[in-house]
């Protein structure tokens, strides 16, 4: 009789030594680069100079970039720590088996983003094609765009910061060539960017309209804010380096400096965009400003900008949670190809349309597992984690039936109340996912269950890279047990 293997130890979700960690200062810049110059971001520009004038949603899109940029690099420290991904550390506020529950919401909507991000890159492709050889036949275009993408993803990490080294510096430039042209297509029209309004908004309806663009732009990359310690776990920090802020230098470029300037710049092409030709679809603006070669080229520029997000962004984060849910029968390969048939199944070319309402939505849903984060790790245990246990199956985070019932509870409280206010969506989420996890986990859950981390703060035993450890987990093999004697015959 076979003994089972511990589907907590899935040789991908085993945490990263320090020697494991490839991505530099520079890398992690650079890959930002790639991920923040989305074409979806252009939908949000859009939505607010329709009430807004620019230098407004300019300012709006600096606040809500800053303030997500701040939770992802605080959330990241999780993997720069202790080298752990989001769904293994998931499990200490939700459970062994809880924490699948909001870790397929966030892999579901990274795998839509994959789809959205795919859909803009295969039109762009079709156009390319159809200007070229006359062929026109997007759907193609998107099934092939799609698994060249999962592909590149599945070739491991290291392989995407190269891809974008190569992408960052063509789409920067594609993105001012967009902004010039686009300028000069509405100053034809006598539209002033810098003043033009179409249905200006005054008052209170102002205000909701400013924090409505504030929060549709956490709501954008609160994936990635709870999601962050799948990707920072591969950054490079310091050993024995007890200062927060040097620990997570390259956090603090990438997601506090680079992220806000590049995604601020793409919601001001989009806002451009709609003054221009009255659309925020960048393949159709494009269409509109340029013609023969250099469409085509820019098309192409369009297709490697949705590329290297879609790979570092959506993918790897997706694949991540799938695996863990999966166990060591889904490796890292498998859950890229499951979040690639999501992406597609979901018919992401019905979702731009509504992007925004979506993004206020799903803003409030994962703020709120930002706000448990937080609470868990910096608040009750003061980022000292008893990791061996998080891969135990009959460790201290197994809790009732592998569910944290306090955490579960906290997050349906808080998502539900940031849906009640979607115009401060990601505030209300992050705010009481936090106070309510806080509540019910020191006052009444951790009294049942004992965590040793909060016991004995130890940090020569809970700490990681801040003390010089490299977690090292002892994977449990299956082992055959003797059938027993059968002396009936």
């Amino acid at each position: 009789m076979e003994k089972k293997r511990n589907y907590l130890q899935s040789p991908d979700l085993l945490p990263v030594g320090h020697g494991g960690r490839e991505i530099s200062t520079f890398g992690f810049a650079v890959i930002w680069v790639g991920m923040a110059i989305v074409l979806a971001a252009f939908a949000i520009g859009g939505g607010g100079i329709i009430h807004l004038p620019l230098p407004m949603v300019i300012l709006a899109t600096v606040i809500g970039s800053v303030a997500i940029g701040i939770l992802m690099t605080i959330i990241g420290d999780i993997g720069i720590e202790h080298g752990l991904s989001f769904p293994v550390y998931m499990r200490a506020p939700f459970g062994t088996i809880g924490t699948h529950v909001p870790s397929i919401v966030r892999g579901i909507t990274a795998s839509c983003w994959f789809g959205i991000n795919t859909y803009f890159g295969a039109t762009a492709i079709n156009a390319v094609l159809n200007m070229l050889f006359g062929f026109d036949n997007w759907i193609v275009c998107f099934l092939i765009f799609a698994a060249l993408q999962l592909l590149n993803t599945a070739l491991g990490i290291k392989s995407i910061e190269r891809f974008a080294d190569l992408a960052a510096p063509v789409i920067i430039l594609i993105s001012c060539w967009m902004y010039i042209t686009l300028e000069d297509k509405a100053a034809v029209q006598d539209k002033d960017i810098w003043t033009w309004v179409e249905a200006p908004a005054s008052g209170g309806a102002a205000f909701t309209a400013f924090m409505v663009v504030v929060m549709a732009n956490m709501g954008f990359w609160s994936t990635l804010a709870a999601d962050m310690p799948s990707l920072s776990r591969f950054f490079k920090a310091p050993r024995y380096e007890r200062n927060w802020f040097k620990r997570n230098k390259t956090q603090l470029v990438g997601s506090l400096i680079v992220m806000p300037i590049v995604n601020t710049f793409m919601i001001m092409i989009g806002a451009v965009c709609y003054i221009a030709v009255k659309t925020a679809d960048p393949i159709f603006a494009l269409q509109e400003s340029a013609g023969g070669i250099v469409l085509g080229v820019l098309l192409l520029m369009i297709v490697l900008a949705q590329w290297s997000t879609n790979t570092s962004a959506n993918v790897i984060p997706a694949a991540t949670i799938f695996s863990n849910v999966g166990g060591p029968k889904v490796p890292f390969w498998v859950g890229v190809i499951i979040a690639g048939i999501i992406g597609v199944i979901a018919q992401p070319w019905s979702l731009f349309d509504i992007l925004n309402s979506v993004l206020l939505i799903i803003g409030g849903i994962l703020a709120s597992i930002v706000g448990i984060l937080f609470t868990d790790y910096y608040v009750l245990r003061k980022r000292r984690v008893h990791v061996v246990d998080l891969f135990e199956m009959n460790g201290q985070f197994k809790y009732w039936k592998g569910l944290n019932i306090a955490g579960l509870l906290a997050w349906i409280v808080g998502g539900t109340a940031a849906n009640l206010l979607p115009a401060y969506s990601s505030l209300v989420g992050f705010a009481v996912g936090a106070i309510v996890y806080y509540v019910l986990a020191k006052y009444w859950w951790f009294k049942k269950y004992p965590q040793a981390e909060m016991e004995d703060p130890s940090d020569e035993k809970y700490l990681g890279i801040t003390v010089g450890r490299d977690w090292e987990i002892v994977e449990e093999e299956p082992t055959t047990i003797p059938a027993p004697l059968d002396i009936s015959k």
